[in-house]
């Protein structure tokens, strides 16, 4: 089952990853930055205001990185911002632009009821989680609410071969005709994780079509295994919140390539 952003918000009716610290002798080669960023920010406040800080009031606040001489990354980051909430029914070009159109829609909500106390909130960010001599690791995630009875969070991934400036797909990593194998050994560590026996039947309580289990596409590629995140209502009901779900590189040994970015991990030991 593959959930997107976009079916996410549909559900809500609008709607982190952080490497474990290395142990002290592990290869210095691992976890190691070698490109060039600096993180930049947008924000934009709506003109009531005031001196009221930007968690009273509506505002938009973007940060993330900006990698010297990597424009096709600098352009999948600024894309996962301006498609991570979908705004509107086609994602606009500029980060700046978007922000200003949140704004303009709150503005244009509180002319029709100005008795209304109820603020917006955009807070949405990108930033670097690992990174090493092969792979650049990044997080993407925010908040956003226009109204209703809660607003909508969400968390993905970018993972980056800085050599080949390519994203990493797991067909990258993992040998042909991995899904299988890679599904049961997945399923086996959900169970687990949600105290469920082996023939549990996982249609009552989660959201899997017709009951089966099925990863998403949402995963980050971290020197400890294959982190998956399922954002809310993907899954579980909007007050479960996020599931995560980390496969060890030890589960997966089989299934992997010989000579990839996540290889170096498993060969070097990184917490395995």
């Amino acid at each position: 089952m593959k959930i997107t952003p976009i079916l996410l918000l549909a559900a809500l009716g609008l709607s982190a990853c952080r490497y474990s610290q290395p142990a002290v002798d592990q290869p210095s080669a691992i976890f190691k930055d070698t490109l060039t960023y600096n993180y930049q920010t947008i924000n934009q406040r709506a003109a009531d205001c005031g001196n009221k800080p930007d968690s009273a009031c509506t505002a938009v606040n973007l940060k993330y990185p900006v990698f010297k001489g990597k424009p096709v990354l600098n352009d999948s980051i600024k894309h996962k911002l301006l498609t991570m909430f979908m705004l509107s029914e086609k994602a606009d070009t500029s980060l700046k632009t978007m922000a200003a159109k949140f704004i303009r829609s709150y503005a244009e909500a509180k002319k029709s009821d100005p008795r209304s106390e109820m603020f917006y909130t955009l807070d949405s960010y990108v930033k670097v989680i690992g990174q090493d001599s092969a792979l650049v690791a990044l997080e993407c995630g925010g908040y956003v609410f226009q109204g209703g009875a809660h607003g909508g969070s969400f968390t993905g991934f970018i993972n980056w071969d800085g050599k080949t400036d390519k994203n990493v797909t797991l067909g990258d990593i993992l040998i042909d005709g991995y899904q299988p194998g890679l599904t049961k050994i997945a399923e086996r560590i959900f169970r687990k994780n949600e105290k469920l026996t082996a023939t549990a039947s996982l249609a009552d309580n989660y959201f899997f079509d017709k009951g089966k289990f099925a990863l998403n596409d949402n995963y980050s590629i971290t020197p400890m295994g294959l982190r998956y995140i399922y954002n809310q209502y993907e899954i579980k009901p909007y007050a479960a919140g996020q599931t995560e779900l980390i496969i060890p590189y030890a589960e997966i040994k089989k299934l992997m390539k010989p000579k990839s970015i996540a290889s170096q991990y498993v060969n070097k030991n990184a917490g395995i």
